[in-house]
């Protein structure tokens, strides 16, 4: 199994991510607050942006396939700006889904690799899951 060396402007994107995944999850169990929920917005969009360049997320977010996603995650944002969090976290997931549903399968044989989650992706079951479910989508 080869290495993979990751530059420090993906670690900065992934963490931006991350971070923005955790406020995301912290506004949804503080009832919707719209504060955190906003933060993890941002700090989510700038994370893909900085992870895989300005070019190449305008493409993502543009491509035809992508605009039911992206205007639906466009305008879920909107929501939780204006002040309808709930209304605008079903949009937003549904935009979410609709965008990155391409990427669960790479996600997938990350984890089958790593160290700590490999054994439980390695499973049998698991695998045929995985295998059943693989699109032939490339998400970027």
């Amino acid at each position: 199994m080869g290495s993979f060396e990751i530059s420090d402007r993906k670690k900065i994107g992934l963490g931006l991510t991350g971070f923005g995944v955790f406020f995301s999850l912290l506004g949804i169990l503080m009832l919707f607050d719209k504060g955190f929920l906003a933060m993890g917005n941002i700090l989510f969009v700038s994370g893909v942006l900085v992870t895989i360049g300005l070019k190449s997320t305008v493409q993502f977010f543009t491509k035809p396939k992508n605009h039911k996603g992206s205007i639906s995650f466009g305008f879920g944002f909107f929501l939780v700006l204006i002040g309808w969090p709930v209304l605008g976290m079903m949009v937003e997931s549904y935009g979410f889904i609709a965008l990155f549903s391409g990427f669960w399968p790479t996600a997938a044989v990350y984890l089958q690799k790593s160290p700590s989650f490999g054994w439980i992706f390695k499973h049998p079951f698991v695998t045929s899951l995985i295998t059943r479910y693989r699109g032939r989508r490339v998400p970027v």
